[in-house]
């Protein structure tokens, strides 16, 4: 039998605010050290690279399932600027 440690309001909210994610979930004590431990690192990594964390705690729960490939997704669209693209067009100043 499989047995899930990640909430599911942990792999909804980690899709948009990975770090916030993270921080509510390092104060619940049973979720994230049971995966990482105390150590200094995996705070060091949620400030640096949260979305690589939040996949390696879904790849140890769950191995290579929908949420991970989700997941996988969001980290290549970020990554990739899908949600960083600014206009520069509109009014321009003579100032």
């Amino acid at each position: 039998m499989i047995v899930h440690w990640l909430p599911l309001w942990f792999l909804v909210f980690s899709l948009f605010l990975p770090r916030i994610a993270l921080l509510i979930a390092w104060f619940d004590r049973d979720l994230v050290h049971f995966h990482l431990g105390t150590g200094l690192i995996p705070p060091l990594l949620a400030l640096l690279v949260p979305r690589i964390l939040i996949l390696f705690l879904i790849y140890q729960d769950q191995g290579f399932s929908i949420w991970f490939l989700i997941h996988a997704v969001a980290l290549l669209l970020v990554w990739g600027g899908g949600g960083h693209q600014v206009s520069r067009r509109g009014r321009q100043y003579d100032g």
